[in-house]
């Protein structure tokens, strides 16, 4: 089609607009985009005597139509309803259009820059363009391969896959928690000592650890071990973004779970036991690192569709960043402001009971008030302790009750700025199924 040179008067809502033919002709399809075609005269209403098109709609907001085919960027007057604005878009044929990021609000840019609703799709995306360059079965295994362990819902293998990695995660984590039985604690009676001042009451402690485990349990952890070891090494090869891969911290995880039983089998004697009988150090320092099993299991999110309501929540704890650093920062000077004035509140009280050791005990005392918890373990005895104790707790619940706002104000920005997001990212593929 030859660029018209001419110019076109356009009627709307009683608001005169004059522009080129060539402005209307940035977007083939569109309402606008018709007025340039020759038959345009009897397909719209026009007035042969002012020589204008007249549209009953909004003129406001056709400016902004207007404007989006000269400069290609759609921008929403303040004030103006989303629907409203939406469905003026659909009347000009411009359905699915997406908004300058200026016009988008604060937490809806927080999502957009996240990449959270869109990850699965770059991803995707990569490995396509990848397909394209290389043209080689290798690169489409690849395509297939990730499909098949990152994409549930890409088909019933997929599913199953998925299905059977969750049950192995369950397996582990009753293994971990059988083997847990291993340690045999030498226990050593409760005593009491009493000193002038206090009353220290000692309930059973472990004098030495000896660790001893059945050699199934390790033969069965060793062999899920070695499953979540192939499974993590396909997924890396088969990754268009390794760097963007590392950064998830479900892949971290599975990366951090693996690394317990190579480490215990490399430290495992030759002889006839299964373990040292005086447990070593790092034993126990590989069974707490076996929490990482636990994380595992968030991977059932990836049988369901995420909740946008969980997808969301990175967003919001980055928009509100600050408020939270200030409200630690208060939430600690307050410990240490109460800790240490009951601390020395019960030393210059006339009774010689004193409810703590040390300041310490103090500040322990002063965050377990103030979070409303109270173990009672530790309690002021004196009356100005109990004084103190009571506007330690009230300035507890006061310092807990207002963030609240804040973080169910910022919650709802995100989440109602995802589901705009969302909501134009299904019209965009409606648009584009249509137009195919």
């Amino acid at each position: 089609m030859e660029v018209s040179t001419g110019k076109v008067i356009l009627n709307v809502g009683g608001m005169r607009y004059e522009t080129y033919l060539s402005t209307l002709q940035a977007f083939p399809g569109t309402k606008l985009w018709s007025l340039t075609e020759p038959q345009a005269n009897t397909k719209h209403d026009h007035d042969p005597s002012t020589q204008e098109f007249f549209f009953d709609r909004s003129g406001r907001l056709f400016g902004q139509v207007l404007n989006y085919y000269s400069t290609k960027q759609l921008h929403c007057p303040a004030g103006v309803c989303e629907s409203a604005f939406e469905e003026e878009l659909d009347f000009w044929g411009l359905t699915g259009t997406q908004l300058a990021p200026c016009c988008w609000r604060g937490p809806q840019e927080e999502v957009h820059d996240t990449g959270i609703v869109d990850e699965q799709d770059n991803d995707q995306g990569l490995l396509i363009q990848e397909e394209r360059r290389s043209g080689c079965q290798y690169a489409r295994w690849r395509a297939k391969l990730w499909d098949l362990f990152e994409k549930p819902h890409s088909s019933k293998r997929a599913t199953g896959l998925a299905v059977v990695s969750l049950l192995f995660t369950i397996a582990i984590i009753i293994i971990l928690c059988e083997e847990s039985k291993g340690f045999i604690k030498n226990i050593t009676p409760n005593h009491t000592i009493e000193s002038h001042h206090h009353h220290y009451y000692h309930h059973f402690f472990p004098s030495a650890y000896s660790y001893e485990v059945a050699p199934y349990l390790l033969h069965l952890e060793l062999f899920f071990i070695l499953c979540f070891t192939t499974e993590f090494f396909v997924r890396i090869m088969c990754c268009p973004d390794l760097k963007k891969f590392l950064k998830n911290p479900l892949n971290i995880a599975d990366l951090l779970s693996l690394f317990p039983v190579y480490t215990e089998l490399s430290l495992a004697r030759p002889s006839q036991e299964p373990h040292p009988q005086e447990s070593h150090p790092l034993v126990q320092w590989l069974g707490l690192c076996r929490i990482i099993y636990i994380i595992k299991l968030l991977k059932v999110l990836r049988l369901v569709e995420t909740p946008l309501m969980l997808r969301v929540l990175p967003c919001m704890f980055k928009s509100i960043l600050r408020e939270i650093l200030i409200f630690l920062l208060i939430f600690a000077s307050e410990v240490l402001f109460f800790g240490t004035l009951c601390f020395y509140g019960e030393l210059l009280s006339t009774n010689f009971k004193i409810g703590f050791r040390d300041i310490g005990e103090a500040f322990w005392w002063a965050v377990i008030t103030l979070t409303t918890v109270g173990y009672g373990n530790l309690v002021p005895v004196s009356v100005t302790g109990q004084v103190i104790a009571a506007c330690t707790a009230l300035c507890g619940v006061l310092t807990i009750v207002v963030p609240v706002p804040i973080f169910l104000f910022s919650f709802k920005g995100c989440y109602d700025a995802a589901v705009i997001k969302e909501r134009r990212k299904r019209k965009a593929m409606e648009a584009v199924t249509l137009l195919s």
